[in-house]
């Protein structure tokens, strides 16, 4: 996150760009083909995978994955009862439903009708976006931690954009007095120029929300930045996709389209270190918080620190088939220095495909993914994270009217196993050759769709630990939207991937009013 004192530069670089005399602007024109206007440590600690990862070993932290949508075109229909996103990310993946979505700028609530003279409308560029109060105090005492709660704030998001000839810019920024670690942090989620060189061609630069795929809540080939901490404190799921200094090129044609995505320097997921939810340290053999936070070597540098990601992807008769490379970095902390005890991010390399369309009276998707460990492929260094399979099964249908449930199971099979066994430090807790997890997702709107219940649960039969969300929303108008809902963590022992959360179970209650 960027600190308070960046918020007045990029202040005045939008009232520059879009406070200038209406006589500097052509005509608003309309958007050229393919574009839309977008909406709004020292020791050991547990893997925090792009897929919700087993904790145990001496790899970085790992977390769950999920939320895909892309540029898709020709998205299979979906089944009745299913929304879709009408912003430039396409349909929302099979499983996401409303009261879930994590698209960038998605505010939860229907903005007001911008009326003529209103205020907006006299500072000549449009402004939307929301207030917002959201307080998630702990359910129990967790003695790694000092405060009571893992969420005490208020958070104002605006978001502008404006349209030339050559192209679209798009401003999303987040301002954010954070109560839990006593700070006013500036977020800018999204500053982005869009336009078309060539007409089967789209391209993007700047700052930027990215993320493909077929899972929900679960990634697989999504290696975009995420933010962890805001996903388990109880933040709106929007905020498990963080924003990433991209270049984005898509080229469609008759034969498949594709999708290339550069990084000039690595955005590594914004991680659980111990400051505002505790986790497993292996090396301490205990849980640890704020006494023992987690401190990393990141690869920086321009140029040189970059990544790749690709998508190549076809429709066939309403099945999309996608293909997937990237090349860059683990995301989160996967390994660590024994000279200096700090966390590192080591070389990845990630290999996919999936398939995903209707099937019976619902929607079904799989996706495939191994992951290429490049400084560990013999699996020999117990500091450094294997290489994985990793597989994603999931359907989604509608049950009854606006009731629609979904379902997926997940494996991770890491390689190499034995070699790992037999190199792991004496007393370190092991992973499972084998980890599997279970998903659930149950959504029903009521009162003329004003009011969302929803149910998203992990359950791990390896790991015998579980992860629930429960949620209820309700918009009291098309301005006004509450939300409450928590983050429940189960397991027999303390060192599983969800069993270490325990002691951040957290209820959650948020008001928000959008504009």
């Amino acid at each position: 996150m960027l600190k308070i004192n960046s918020l007045l530069t990029v202040c005045i670089c939008l009232l520059v760009i879009f406070g200038s005399p209406p006589l500097l602007w052509a005509e608003e024109p309309a958007l050229p083909t393919g574009l839309e206007a977008s909406g709004s440590s020292d020791a050991q600690e547990p893997e925090l995978p792009a897929g919700l990862n087993d904790s145990g070993g001496s790899e970085g932290p790992q977390l769950p994955k999920g939320l895909q949508q892309e540029d898709v075109q020709g998205e299979p229909e979906l089944p009745a009862g299913q929304k879709q996103d009408s912003n430039d990310e396409p349909a929302l993946p099979s499983g996401l439903s409303s009261d879930d979505k994590a698209s960038s700028g998605s505010t939860g609530a229907k903005a007001p009708a911008f009326e003529d003279g209103g205020w907006r409308e006299q500072l000549g560029f449009p402004v939307h976006g929301f207030a917002e109060t959201r307080f998630g105090p702990r359910l129990q005492a967790d003695p790694n931690q000092s405060k009571g709660a893992t969420l005490g704030e208020a958070r104002l998001q605006l978001e502008t954009e404006k349209y030339w000839e050559a192209g679209t810019l798009d401003a999303t920024a987040d301002m954010l007095l954070d109560g839990v670690s006593e700070d006013v942090d500036f977020d800018l989620r999204q500053l982005r120029f869009t336009f078309t060189p060539l007409p089967s061609v789209d391209v993007r630069a700047g700052r930027q929300v990215l993320s493909w795929g077929t899972g929900d809540l679960l990634f697989i080939n999504d290696l975009f930045p995420k933010d962890w901490v805001s996903f388990l404190s109880g933040r709106d799921v929007e905020y498990l996709k963080a924003p990433g200094d991209a270049l984005r090129i898509g080229w469609f044609n008759d034969l498949f389209n594709l999708n290339l995505v550069y990084t000039p320097r690595f955005d590594p997921d914004r991680y659980i270190d111990g400051e505002r939810l505790s986790y497993w340290n292996g090396g301490l053999g205990r849980i640890a918080g704020e006494d023992k936070q987690i401190h990393t070597r990141e690869p920086d540098d321009w140029f040189d620190d970059d990544e790749i990601a690709l998508r190549l992807y076809r429709n066939f008769s309403g099945y999309e088939l996608a293909l997937y490379g990237y090349f860059g970095y683990w995301k989160s902390p996967a390994g660590q220095d024994p000279a200096t005890g700090k966390y590192l991010f080591p070389k990845l390399n990630v290999y996919g495909t999936s398939l995903q369309g209707t099937l019976g009276p619902g929607i079904a998707n799989i996706e495939l993914g191994y992951y290429d460990s490049r400084e560990d492929r013999s699996g020999d260094d117990p500091l450094i994270n294997n290489s994985e399979l990793r597989l994603l099964l999931g359907y989604e249908q509608e049950l009854a009217k606006e009731f629609t449930g979904s379902a997926q199971y997940y494996l991770e099979h890491m390689q190499d196993y034995s070699e790992y066994k037999a190199h792991l430090p004496p007393g370190a807790k092991a992973r499972d050759e084998n980890r599997h997890l279970l998903t659930l997702r149950l959504t029903k709107l009521l009162l003329n769709q004003d009011l969302t219940l929803s149910l998203f649960t992990f359950y791990s039969p390896s790991d015998q630990d579980a992860y629930l969300r429960p949620q209820l929303s309700y918009e009291i108008s098309d301005a006004w939207t509450v939300t409450t809902g928590g983050n429940l963590f189960m397991g027999e022992k303390p060192h599983t991937f969800f069993g270490q959360f325990e002691d951040n179970s957290n209820w959650y209650l948020s008001l928000r009013y959008s504009f």
